[in-house]
């Protein structure tokens, strides 16, 4: 591996970074791209650095072609997310205003939520992500036992005052 120090002053950069960096394996970039400078095997250096002989050469080929700039790792983005924000916004709107009488239930639960997503938006979803985007909206998914909505307070008051002692509290 035949790798050419870009500018004089990249050996010592490349010595001063290293020594701060308190990233292992943003260390370990730094010093195998110090390592093949001195001329170094990409074998050699990966036995010295304990990576392997592909991570060796990616990140001295990234410093071949772009110079001490390419050694900055770039942003992994992963899986996009299943609703955008405003959907998330939407849904999160409809959590909180409860349920509807389409749903057929007086309080919603996870099982409800999955529902919503896939009638409403048209995100299928599996049930622990459900609960995981209920996580990263704030809402938790455990409430007090709701008051059905046919519930007469003045009639349970009544039966309280009319039942017999031993059903009292």
């Amino acid at each position: 591996m035949q790798i050419i120090a870009r500018h004089d002053h990249d050996v010592a950069t490349l010595t001063a970074r290293i020594g701060r960096e308190r990233q292992a394996k943003a260390r370990d970039r730094l010093r195998c791209v110090l390592l093949a400078i001195q001329g170094r095997t990409a074998p050699q250096i990966a036995s010295h650095v304990g990576r392997s002989r592909r991570f060796v050469q990616r990140w001295c080929y990234a410093y071949r072609d772009h110079g001490l700039e390419g050694l900055v790792p770039r942003r992994q983005t992963g899986r996009p997310p299943m609703l955008d924000a405003q959907q998330r916004e939407m849904f999160k709107a409809r959590v909180l205003a409860g349920p509807r009488d389409a749903d057929g239930v007086c309080t919603l639960r996870g099982r409800d939520f999955k529902n919503i997503l896939e009638r409403e938006f048209n995100k299928p979803m599996q049930l622990t992500a459900v609960y995981r985007l209920l996580h990263r909206l704030n809402l938790s998914c455990l409430k007090p036992r709701p008051r059905h909505r046919k519930t007469d307070p003045q009639a349970q008051q009544t039966w309280l005052k009319q039942a017999p002692l031993f059903s009292i509290k």
